[in-house]
């Protein structure tokens, strides 16, 4: 199997990894000092499953330079989704399959429209991971769960070759038969944590060792649950309650969000394919959606990285 995994940093760089260890094809496309480090010295990934260094890789910033794929991984940040988007066609061939493991739902449908509704997949990753350094992917938990599907549920051919690629590579792969709703499912938390986290500076257990704040991060899953279901997402009747019992009783209580890990590097933040998602699709649902709308408000003027003084 040929895998083209677009977005070498945590997710992508740890799936890559992992594939190329079960024996697929796997070539990469980067960037800046990551592709250089990559095309010097490979790639490592420290994990407490087992580190893996692949001391040649495949790797390039032009797509057209790795030739078609069997599967493209887009696992860019959200930002960054346009440009693959548009970049992804000398990646394809009849039958490739496009899994965006970004975060937040709206993903999915940017891709199918630029490059067909057939091509694209749904993937979720479910696993703490950071770039440690130039060439270095470092996982920092024993959760190890990318979750994915054909959009509608089938089980294609192409989705069961490339589920049985992850399990070769020791992936706890799972097969979605709705994952919209897994997405959404997913989005119900992720959402609000990345704001919450944002806008107190703090991980998850400390503000939700505070009423107010909780209540605030609950209100937020409320709306994102509001919207999924006036756009017609089967959610279960829990699905909130199922989100806010895992944040208070296993999570990890120290958990950034990647949101705040970018907000205090200066970076730029993934705040429009979060809140301002939630925000963009309340509007289209007609349902208010007042925390999201408020984080939008305040977190916008570090978007594009930290606010230059005047």
């Amino acid at each position: 199997m040929r895998v083209v995994i677009w977005g070498a940093g945590g997710v992508g760089g740890y799936l890559g990894a992992r594939l190329a260890q079960g024996g697929a094809d796997v070539a990469f496309v980067a960037r800046g000092a990551h592709l250089a480090a990559m095309r010097q010295g490979g790639l490592r990934v420290e994990s407490p499953l087992g580190d893996v260094h692949l001391p040649e890789v495949e790797a390039a910033a032009d797509p057209a330079a790795l030739g078609p794929a069997d599967v493209v991984a887009v696992t860019v940040k959200g930002r960054d989704l346009a440009e693959a988007a548009a970049g992804l066609k000398p990646l394809l061939k009849p039958g490739t399959a496009v899994i965006s493991f970004l975060n937040g739902v709206e993903s999915t449908s940017i891709l199918a429209d630029a490059v067909g509704a057939d091509h694209v997949l749904g993937g979720i990753c479910y696993m703490p991971l950071v770039v440690a350094a130039p060439g270095v992917i470092r996982h920092t938990g024993r959760v190890n769960r990318y979750v994915f599907g054909e959009i509608g549920g089938r089980r294609s051919d192409r989705v069961l070759a490339f589920d049985a690629a992850c399990r070769a590579g020791g992936l706890d792969a799972v097969l979605s038969d709705d994952i919209e709703r897994d997405l959404w499912l997913k989005f119900i938390m992720l959402a609000p944590f990345g704001a919450m986290t944002c806008l107190t500076r703090v991980p998850l257990g400390v503000f939700l060792a505070d009423p107010a704040a909780r209540a605030q991060y609950q209100a937020g899953m409320e709306e994102v649950a509001a919207v999924g279901r006036a756009l017609g997402v089967r959610l279960p009747d829990d699905a909130v309650a199922r989100n806010m019992d895992f944040s208070l009783h296993r999570a990890d209580p120290s958990t950034k969000s990647s949101m705040l890990e970018d907000l205090e590097r200066g970076r730029p933040l993934e705040l429009d394919s979060l809140a301002g998602s939630v925000v963009r699709l309340g509007q289209r649902a007609g349902v208010p959606v007042p925390f999201h709308q408020m984080a939008v408000a305040v977190l916008g003027v570090h978007r594009d990285g930290a606010p230059q003084s005047r």
